[in-house]
C-alpha cells in the first residue's frame, strides 16, 4: 500500500484553487478526498470529474465524490482483488485496528504484488538492512539504499552530512533535489555522492544505488 504519509490527497475544506495544482502535478486518476485531516476520508474524487469545474458556473466538489471503500490491514490480496473486480472499484483506503487511515491501495498495486516484480541484482530482500554495502565501483565504495531510510541513519553509515532540515528520508531528499518524482535510471550527484534510481514507480522511489565520489583533492594526488 501507499503509506498514509505519502498519500496524495485533496482537502475539500480548502478552496479548489489551493489543491488543484497538486492534482495537475501528480496526474493521478483518483484522489482520496479528506476534510481537514487525513483520518477523515469522505470520498474519492476522479480527476476527470474536475473537467466540470471549467465548464460549469456552479461547481460543488462534494457532489462529485464517489464512495470510499475502507478495508482492514489484514485483508488478503486475493480477496481484495476479487472485491475490486466484483464492485468495479480501483482504490481502497486501508485502516488500522484503531480505525485510523494507514494508507491506500489500488488495483494496480494488488496486481503487481500478485504477478510479482522482475528482480535484478539490486533488489532487496525485505529482511535485509536499509543500507547494504556492495562491490566497490570504479569511483569508490557503493551501497544499495532503501529510499525510506532515515537521513540520520544514512549520514551515519555512509559518513556524510546531507541536510536533515526539510525531509526525513533519503528518498525525500532525492525528490527535493530533483524537484520532481524520481524515475528509474536517473543519475545525479549530491555533494560527493552519486545517486542512481534503481527502482521507482509513479508514486515514489524505492531503491537507490549510492557511490561515494573521490574528493577533488584526491583526484589530483
Amino acid at each position: 500500500m501507499v503509506p498514509r504519509s505519502q498519500m496524495d490527497v485533496i482537502d475539500i475544506s480548502k478552496p479548489i484553487e489551493e489543491w488543484m495544482p497538486t492534482v495537475l502535478e501528480t496526474a493521478h486518476s483518483r484522489f482520496p478526498a479528506i476534510e481537514g485531516e487525513r483520518d477523515k476520508v469522505i470520498g474519492i474524487l476522479l480527476a476527470k470529474d474536475l473537467l466540470r469545474y471549467y465548464a460549469e458556473e456552479s461547481f460543488d466538489v462534494r457532489d462529485m465524490l464517489r464512495p470510499a471503500i475502507f478495508i482492514p490491514e489484514s485483508k488478503r490480496l486475493n480477496v481484495l482483488l476479487r472485491d475490486f473486480r466484483a464492485n468495479h472499484n480501483h482504490m481502497a483506503i486501508v485502516v488500522d485496528e484503531y480505525s485510523g487511515v494507514a494508507g491506500l491501495i489500488t488495483i494496480e498495486d494488488v496486481l503487481e504484488q500478485i504477478v510479482g516484480d522482475i528482480e535484478d541484482e539490486y533488489d532487496f530482500d525485505e529482511e535485509e538492512d536499509n543500507i547494504l554495502s556492495i562491490k566497490e565501483g570504479q569511483l569508490g565504495p557503493r551501497w544499495r539504499v532503501k529510499a525510506l531510510t532515515e537521513l540520520d541513519q544514512f549520514n551515519e553509515e555512509i559518513g556524510c552530512s546531507l541536510p536533515e532540515d526539510d525531509v526525513d528520508t533519503i528518498g525525500g531528499l532525492v525528490a527535493s533535489h530533483l524537484g520532481r518524482m524520481p524515475h528509474k535510471g536517473d543519475v545525479f550527484d549530491i555533494d560527493n555522492l552519486r545517486f542512481e534510481v534503481l527502482r521507482a514507480d509513479a508514486r515514489q522511489v524505492h531503491v537507490l544505488l549510492v557511490e561515494k565520489l573521490p574528493l577533488a583533492e584526491d583526484q589530483h594526488d
